[in-house]
């Protein structure tokens, strides 16, 4: 029941992001029209990319309960790796996009643009973007879920583009009133391009460790070494001759392999007591952490555990 509290509470969040997206949609494609600025449509363009994607999300999430089938024998988390991979690629085309956009404005000499206007935009998109960054993330965290993790970054690169807007306008509508006028175009374009480089390394990082999860590297050393003592907590009383692990994380899973290579002391009367370590051991697992998916093998030849 948890499990399904949690699922349908990341759904909610997926809605949240989506209807915020739409609106932000709405209200930058307006400014960018009453305003005449390229830097608030570009942001217009990315939420709606941010729109597509969030359909997407909101599928594999839904996707991502299933049980294993026919089609997907080990259920269908894998896809969410895939998915945020995906979605990173796309911010890193967006960024560089508007980094090149920014470069060419100022090499012709900068934008023009209805500052007082845009600076209330900034304003909006800036507050309502890291509002909802800090909401998905904070639910990304209570829920585990990798979707709402991504999700919120994905928001708060948009923040940071909203926050460039609205910088970029202030200072340009403040030289606008100072003999230094004509130097106001080259504001917007060049603290954009300075943000596009700052705000690179979000996607980028998203995109590395969704790399990791779809070519099936094991996780991070931490989350390793911790699975590993727990699993020596547990198993460290029976007879042994050495505990191998191989561990891979899928989405929100995070599967474990155990070679149990048990020594000649190790003596059981049927496969019964060998299935009643295995469930006894994955039940605390599942306590401990349930997004930890574990198989255990029996074996004694330790060629077989290599």
């Amino acid at each position: 029941m948890p499990c399904h509290n949690q699922a349908k509470r990341e759904q909610k969040a997926l809605l949240v992001s989506l209807y915020g997206v739409v609106f932000f949609i709405v209200l930058a494609l307006g400014f960018a029209v009453f305003t005449n600025s390229g830097a608030i449509l570009f942001d217009g363009i990315y939420s709606l990319i941010a729109f597509a994607t969030a359909l997407i999300t909101l599928k594999v999430a839904k996707l991502a309960e299933k049980p294993d089938d026919e089609l997907f024998h080990f259920g269908y988390t894998s896809l969410e790796p895939t998915l945020n991979l995906f979605k990173s690629l796309i911010v890193i085309v967006a960024c560089v996009y508007a980094g090149v956009e920014a470069l060419m404005r100022l090499l012709a000499g900068g934008t023009e643009a209805e500052y007082g206007w845009a600076v209330v935009y900034g304003v909006l998109s800036t507050v309502g973007c890291f509002v909802v960054a800090g909401s998905l993330k904070k639910m990304g965290r209570d829920t585990r879920s990798g979707l709402l993790a991504v999700e919120a970054k994905t928001w708060f690169v948009d923040g940071l583009f909203s926050l460039s807007v609205l910088l970029g306008f202030i200072v340009a509508w403040v030289i606008n009133q100072t003999e230094y006028a004509d130097l106001a175009p080259y504001v917007d374009p060049l603290l954009l391009m300075i943000l596009v480089v700052l705000a690179l390394p979000i996607p980028g990082r998203i995109l590395l460790d969704s790399l990791r999860e779809v070519i099936l590297m094991a996780p991070p050393a931490k989350v390793v070494d911790e699975i590993e003592a727990k699993l020596f907590e547990l198993l460290g009383h029976i007879p042994h001759q050495l505990i191998e692990l191989r561990v891979t994380k899928r989405g929100r899973n995070t599967y474990v392999l155990v070679h149990l290579v048990v020594s000649d002391e190790f003596k059981v009367n049927s496969i019964k007591e060998l299935d009643q370590i295995r469930y006894d051991t994955m039940a605390a697992i599942k306590v401990w952490n349930p997004e930890v998916v574990l198989d255990i093998l029996f074996v004694q030849d330790l060629a077989l555990a290599e």
